[in-house]
């Protein structure tokens, strides 16, 4: 009995780390998921499209002659990954606010919903005005960046200074890819394991490397491909798919009138739809050790601040060496 037992654990010990992805389950809200904040998630309610959504979001006071800054996530993320960057400027005495926008992290997820970036930003402006903040900074990293830089075009008496953090959208990818609707997006999403979202982060976010803090990140959506919301979640990251494709905005970056900084991870190669390019081009998409110089190009006013070394999550990755950059970027006196 005692040579079965240690046999048993033996082999549990052998197990591969993906072993233990095999019990976390949340729902579409993530309600059982608990964000790195000390503050309570509020929510701020949203009527769009003859729906009464609902939009989480986190606000950290500041003080009261200190600038309101909105931490805007990307696609494979949620307010929760904000959290170290927003304890840092809330103790320079930033008003900071980070939402979850509406199809992700804690919000509401409509499947029955036009998404887009303007009516996402269009949320965000009426969130910050309710807080009292007539003008903001805005931050976005990924996906984020898109809607960052679509919230500075929409309004720019209200953006004090935009801040883009390894922003996607800075191709126009219709160019060199084929257009692929929402059920190509939902069936991708349908096949997504616990094993191959960390193997995709790894490999596309942090050049092989991996440690307790990247694999944190994975657990929400690891969590929600095995819930039991897990086809509504499924679909509507396939319909918010869509507008990164067919809503560009590095057309229109001649046109951002407000003081503007690009904090580029060098290292990044992310380029949505390289897997499907058209027939012919051999253009290589996500480099971004020559992609942030010519966004600051196309952008008046604009400066670029480059990380040598890291990718796609500059801010997870080297938090000090980020933050040294950030600091330049907001002009914080230390």
């Amino acid at each position: 009995m005692h040579k079965i037992k240690a046999l048993c654990l033996a082999v549990l010990l052998s197990l591969p780390a993906t072993a233990s992805y095999a019990q976390p389950s949340y729902d579409a809200h993530l309600t059982q998921y608990s964000y790195d904040y000390e503050q309570d998630i509020r929510i701020f309610p949203v009527s769009s499209q003859k729906q009464d959504l609902e939009m989480a979001y986190i606000f950290m006071e500041g003080e009261a002659n200190k600038p309101f800054i909105a931490l805007l996530h990307g696609k494979n993320f949620n307010a929760d990954y904000w959290a170290e960057t927003a304890q840092y400027l809330n103790a320079k005495g930033y008003n900071v606010v980070v939402p979850d926008q509406i199809g992700f992290g804690k919000s509401s997820k409509p499947v029955h919903y036009q998404y887009s970036f303007a009516s996402m930003a269009k949320q965000t402006h009426h969130l910050l005005e309710s807080l009292g903040a007539k003008k903001a900074i805005i931050l976005g990293h990924s996906m984020g960046g898109m809607l960052a830089s679509r919230y500075a075009l929409l309004y720019p008496e209200a953006t004090e200074k935009l801040v883009l953090v390894n922003p996607i959208g800075l191709e126009d990818y219709l160019r060199y890819v084929e257009y692929k609707d929402t059920d190509f997006f939902y069936a991708l999403e349908r096949k997504k394991t616990p094993e191959g979202i960390k193997a995709y982060q790894q490999k596309n976010y942090y050049d092989g490397q991996w440690n307790d803090r990247f694999d944190k990140l994975t657990y929400f959506m690891i969590g929600q491909v095995q819930g039991p919301d897990q086809d509504q979640v499924a679909w509507v990251n396939a319909l918010t798919y869509d507008m990164i494709f067919t809503q560009p905005v590095i057309n229109e970056y001649a046109h951002i009138s407000v003081p503007t900084r690009l904090i580029i991870g060098t290292r990044d190669r992310t380029g949505p739809g390289r897997g499907w390019k058209k027939q012919g081009v051999d253009y290589m998409l996500g480099q971004y050790q020559n992609l942030g110089k010519a966004a600051a190009e196309r952008i008046p006013s604009a400066r670029l601040y480059e990380l040598d070394d890291l990718g796609h999550l500059p801010h997870i990755e080297d938090f000090k060496r980020f933050t040294a950059e950030l600091d330049q970027a907001l002009e914080i006196a230390e």
